[in-house]
């Protein structure tokens, strides 16, 4: 794979990209870019909508966003292309993924450029987003076609043989979130092509740049028309995809006070779906853990991206006879983080996303102020342009307080000590998210029975938070229902069909 050195990687470079290449102003339905026009009914409203660098808080670029009547023009597109593609052999399929990935491949450097540039994430983050999100679309395409057409199932009849099959779901609503553009779109798409659905794509709003690069890339492999229509677009968008009548799967990444509305809306007409929602996630450090090596991890796992991740190790739980060395450790190793421009080789951690971020983040370090929290580190907005906010820590955190229960979405880790494992897996399911956890021990035996305890869907022992394309992804609890990635990802866009017939 090449790709430019991180020093070759620019604010300029990213800004000729998104000028030059980067189709604005238009959605992709139908294979072709549809312009949309401005509203010419209400001059004192505007579809125009501004994309921002979030390292200076400045205005990129601006685009107009779609309508509800983009939406119907784009499920036409859909249904009416899905008689075709679905029928397409695996191997054609996976013709058109490897050249997805192909494609990325080669703009490797210009998509990490948008990235950084729109999500204002550090280069070697987008640099592995990047690189994740290709290996998605390669992991799709080899699993389709590994895929029997037809296997037998055992059954205890004589006289009679059962077969099973799989057919594609129908045309799709995806809807992915900002926080990390292009991955997360691939984890739904990939499958969804793989399986033989059409789809209708609606990636967020605050992070275009990178994302329509994608439909550059479909008219370059020639992708039959139809088969994916891109709809940069706000709620009104969203709504009119999920509570379409000829949508048959909605697949939504995001909040959960969002995601019951997609429910809500999918009902209607009773749409499969997938939700990958919110997270509170634990980390718990055992007694017998390397101090310095369970630092690493805890960092990693919460100030990644700024700590916008759903499945952000946010809470620690450490064992008392090691929590007061490990606090200090921790406090001087938070310290040292360089924050700053994602485009600056040195920087750790670079900004949140947009100003209402910002303001979230705001809002749960004056609860802590509120709640009296002891804050190790941090606690406050960096005087600076753009949207930073400091990495923190509180220590010694209630489990009534609302640091502790609900998401931040930023880089704020709240604290507790245990007193024996049976404390820590309670401590641990104390949430009414159940995505992913983080175990630190010495002991692998112990380890590997805490996670049996511990209710979540990814669970990592004494390792970063690597999410590999063959590893399902989801949660328990309000983190959402179904899941992505592995087999189960091509799964959720596929039905079981079985056959009978006589031995």
């Amino acid at each position: 794979m090449e790709m430019l050195n991180s020093t070759d990687l620019t604010r300029e470079t990213a800004i000729q990209t998104a000028q030059n290449e980067v189709v604005l102003n238009a959605a992709y339905i139908n294979g072709d870019w549809v312009t949309i026009a401005a509203p010419v009914t209400d001059s004192n409203h505007s579809n125009n909508h501004a994309l921002y660098d979030p390292n200076s808080g400045e205005v990129i670029a601006t685009t107009r966003l779609c309508t509800s009547a983009h939406v119907e023009q784009a499920v036409e597109a859909a249904d009416e292309a899905f008689a075709s593609w679905s029928q397409t052999s695996v191997s054609e399929r996976a013709r058109y993924l490897n050249a997805i990935a192909e494609s990325m491949e080669q703009q490797f450097d210009k998509l990490v450029g948008l990235s950084v540039l729109n999500n204002g994430k550090p280069i070697e983050e987008a640099k592995i987003d990047v690189g994740d999100a290709i290996a998605c679309y390669r992991y799709y395409a080899n699993l389709i076609t590994e895929q029997a057409t037809w296997s037998k199932v055992s059954t205890l009849e004589s006289g009679i043989r059962l077969l099973k099959t799989y057919s594609p779901v129908g045309v799709c609503a995806l809807i992915t979130p900002w926080n990390f553009p292009m991955v997360t779109t691939s984890w739904k798409l990939a499958p969804a092509l793989a399986a033989g659905c059409t789809v209708l794509l609606k990636p967020s709003e605050v992070t275009l740049l990178p994302e329509l690069m994608l439909g550059n890339i479909l008219s370059e492999i020639d992708l039959p028309k139809g088969v994916v229509n891109i709809l940069p677009g706000a709620a009104e968008v969203g709504t009119a995809m999920t509570s379409h009548p000829l949508i048959d799967k909605v697949s939504f990444t995001g909040s959960n006070v969002v995601g019951e509305k997609v429910m809500v809306q999918a009902a209607k007409g009773i749409k499969d779906i997938s939700l990958e929602l919110g997270g509170k996630s634990a980390i718990v450090v055992c007694a017998d853990a390397d101090i310095d090596y369970a630092c690493g991890l805890i960092i990693g796992g919460i100030f990644t991206n700024a700590g916008q991740i759903c499945s952000a190790t946010s809470r620690l739980i450490v064992h008392q006879d090691i929590a007061e060395q490990l606090f200090e450790t921790l406090k001087v190793k938070t310290e040292s983080l360089q924050i700053g421009d994602g485009f600056a080789t040195e920087t750790q951690m670079g900004p949140l996303v947009s100003e209402q971020q910002l303001n979230q983040v705001k809002k749960f370090f004056d609860i802590a102020t509120a709640e009296n929290l002891n804050c190790l580190t941090g606690g406050q907005l960096l005087e600076a342009s753009g949207y930073f906010a400091t990495p923190t820590v509180y220590t010694s955190v209630p489990t009534t307080s609302q640091l502790w229960m609900e998401e931040v979405f930023g880089p704020v880790l709240v604290c507790t000590a245990f007193t024996d494992d049976a404390e820590a897996i309670r401590l641990a399911n104390d949430s009414k998210f159940a995505l992913a956890a983080t175990i630190v021990s010495a002991d692998e035996t112990k380890a590997l029975e805490m996670a049996l305890q511990i209710k979540a869907g990814h669970i990592w022992i004494n390792e970063q938070q690597i999410v590999l394309p063959e590893a399902g992804w989801g949660g328990f609890k309000q983190s959402g229902i179904g899941r992505e990635l592995g087999g189960d990802g091509l799964s959720a866009y596929q039905k079981s069909k079985h056959v009978l017939l006589t031995d």
